[in-house]
């Protein structure tokens, strides 16, 4: 579990997330780009 905020040129962490058609997504392997966005979605309110 990550605990500190990631600074401006912090290398991004190995983390898998699931995408909204349930597949799987290993960052920063799957990138194929230098430029991402990760958008977090709570959910319900």
């Amino acid at each position: 579990m990550m605990t500190n905020k990631l600074q401006l040129g912090d290398m991004f962490p190995d983390i898998t997330l699931k995408s909204v058609d349930g597949s799987e997504i290993n960052l920063p392997a799957d990138l194929n780009s230098p430029f991402t966005v990760v958008l977090f979605y709570r959910g319900h309110w």
